[in-house]
């Protein structure tokens, strides 16, 4: 498979994660707060099994081929290898504590595009890190969460001689910002929502810094201050710090690009004023604050302060739009001779589409549903309105903010369906309805103008239904919501918005989960996962469709939970466009599950590509699929 991981950039508080480490000795210090983003340049590079070594071949950024490395993936050997330091020990530090701590292969990565600058403050040795863990990770199907990526890159890092931060391996986590907070050796890390564009430029400062000198000298200042300039380095480090760090969380959660500048220029004022005389060779860094303070920029800018362990290695400026961003980049190659990046922070896709699968017979309902299809059957809701199961859906969708709604029908079915949603009723019956009801009849004809009809020729399985979806999809996230269940919450907020909200938060997929006895785990799809520290919000390891108890006693246990309880599919989804290319390679060539191509296997790719939540919805499912749920859900769907 090929994996890119993105550089980092520390956009605020640097060097507070390795001095929040220090409150192991002194609990004194100030917990370490920083904010970092993926760069849009990185490491690109294709990965397979090896049966018995670790091989990788690199490119550095200009082009330069570099390789193959080659070891045994043997405990002894890697951590040799990652001793001795140089290019080659991160990946055999992090094989050696992936091989500690898992049975794996081996592993050649093939490194074969590079074109993220290296030792210029962005973390390129945590990102090789960090691929080189999550290629063991998806490869082998360790089932490591991001969290557990990005500790096993660090753990591999610090087996070489190289002693960075927590914070570089934060790079894990993709372009998205993150705030990380450091105490000890603990780490919480928590992702930041833009609400629209934010426009960076980071510059190549084309000087020389000694990082190694940098963290000598601010490190002398720690564990305990002995004089004013050691206690003025722990001011800045900790908690003036962390006050700037958290106005900047605030002004990223507004979008707020002034505000931003405003805490960068605060920001290099004070680490200037307190961490710059301990160490002045290295920091005074007079090509850094000449391009800081450069005239021409001014007008295009916010802000901008220094990068990585500061000095005269990298920039980084806030512009005030990507026009500005384009120009800041121009005057500064053309001027001062300096290569840039740009980085633009982006809100994440909204979730504007609905899917929803109607296709089946309805076999546990027969013989009604020789007649009726399943969901079609009346239900009555919370305002005493008997309507069509499908209706019941539809409106959650829309009340979630969804815009449009697709439902995947067979062809046969179309005109029970357009008739439904675009026909008002015979004039003679129209005139019998209440006021009310005639009034109803023009929201249905409303709502049907969002609602489009997907044919689905051959009924092959969930997977394939979902599939037919592909082209309407498009590139976008989609609400996934199974045509024979109703939901019910127990806030003003329905269900979908629910999960459509940790969609927004984390940007990877999403499914609805919830607490179910074990006698009943037969019946449903079954996850199995660590929780992420997000309130009900599990990273997901494991997708089980109605396993047995047996199975799901040793994969599927979640901490937590009620005795004898499991986490199950609560029928509502959001996806990323990735499950598409899955399905599809699954029906190009034949792959099917019980005879039929089914979504379960490819969620569990998602999961293994990209990454995947689960969320325990607050509220009832009521399933309408079989005889005695159906009765049960008219009983009760109403005062639910």
């Amino acid at each position: 498979m090929k994996l890119f991981v993105p550089g980092r950039i520390c956009l605020f508080g640097e060097h507070s994660d390795w001095a929040g480490g220090h409150r192991r000795i002194n609990a004194r210090i100030e917990k370490g707060s920083t904010i970092i983003a993926g760069t849009n340049q990185g490491i690109h590079a294709e990965v397979r099994p090896h049966p018995t070594r670790l091989i990788l071949r690199s490119t550095l950024p200009d082009g330069a081929r570099m390789g193959p490395f080659d070891v045994p993936m043997e405990p002894a050997a890697l951590l040799a290898e990652a001793e001795r330091g140089g290019f080659f020990s991160y990946a055999a530090g992090v094989a050696y504590q992936v091989l500690t701590h898992y049975r794996v292969r081996g592993l050649e990565l093939d490194n074969y595009l590079t074109d993220l600058p290296i030792k210029k403050g962005l973390s390129s040795s945590a990102a090789m890190c960090v691929l080189v863990a999550r290629a063991f990770n998806r490869l082998y199907d360790l089932k490591m969460t991001v969290r557990g990526e990005m500790e096993h890159a660090y753990m591999g890092e610090v087996t070489t001689p190289s002693r960075c931060g927590r914070m570089d391996q934060g790079c894990a986590y993709g372009n998205r910002a993150i705030h990380m907070l450091f105490d000890g050796d603990r780490t919480d890390v928590a992702e930041l929502k833009v609400p629209r564009e934010l426009h960076f430029v980071i510059v190549d400062l084309c000087a020389s810094k000694n990082t190694v000198e940098i963290l000598s000298k601010l490190n002398q200042c720690y564990p305990f201050a002995g004089n004013d300039l050691q206690r003025g380095v722990q001011k800045c480090l900790g908690p003036l710090n962390a006050q700037i760090v958290r106005q900047a969380c605030d002004a990223l959660a507004r979008g707020d690009a002034e505000a931003l500048g405003r805490l960068m220029r605060e920001a290099q004022q004070q680490f200037d004023r307190y961490c710059g005389p301990a160490c002045p060779a290295e920091l005074t860094a007079p090509i850094l604050h000449r391009t800081l303070d450069y005239p021409p920029l001014q007008p295009y800018i916010h802000g901008g302060k220094g990068v990585g362990s500061q000095g005269d290695g990298a920039a980084q400026f806030i512009c005030r739009d990507a026009d500005a961003q384009s120009r800041v980049v121009e005057i500064i190659e053309r001027d001062l001779r300096m290569p840039c990046l740009k980085l633009t922070l982006k809100p994440g896709p909204k979730v504007r589409k609905a899917l929803i699968p109607a296709a089946g017979f309805g076999t546990r309902l027969f013989p009604a549903t020789k007649v009726v299809k399943k969901e079609l059957f009346p239900i009555v809701d919370r305002e005493g309105r008997c309507k069509p199961a499908i209706l019941a859906i539809i409106e959650e969708a829309v009340a979630a903010g969804i815009e449009e709604v697709a439902l995947v029908i067979q062809e046969e079915d179309r005109p029970l369906f357009e008739d439904f949603f675009g026909a008002m009723p015979r004039i003679e019956n129209f005139n019998k309805l209440s006021k009310a009801n005639q009034d109803y009849c023009q929201y249905l004809l409303d709502l049907g103008r969002r609602v489009t009809l997907l044919p689905q020729t051959n009924q092959e399985g969930f997977g394939h239904a979902v599939h037919c979806a592909k082209d309407w999809v498009g590139n976008e996230p989609v609400l996934l919501m199974l045509g024979d269940h109703l939901y019910a919450s127990d806030t003003e907020t329905p269900c979908a918005r629910q999960i459509i909200d940790v969609f927004d938060r984390l940007g990877h997929s999403v499914v609805g989960l919830k607490t179910t006895p074990a006698a009943q785990i037969h019946l449903f799809g079954v996850v199995g996962g660590a929780w992420s520290g997000e309130p009900d919000v599990l990273s997901v390891t494991e997708f089980a469709e109605k396993p047995t108890l047996e199975h799901a006693q040793k994969h599927l246990a979640v901490d937590g939970l009620p005795d004898d309880h499991y986490l199950t599919v609560f029928g509502e989804y959001v996806l990323t466009p990735k499950v598409f290319e899955f399905l599809d390679e699954n029906i190009r060539h034949n792959v099917r599950e019980r005879g039929e191509f089914q979504l379960t296997s490819c969620l569990d790719r998602v999961r293994q590509e990209e990454g995947f939540a689960g969320y325990v919805v607050k509220g009832r499912r009521f399933d309408i699929g079989v005889p005695d749920a159906y009765r049960q859900t008219v009983a009760e769907f109403r005062n639910a």
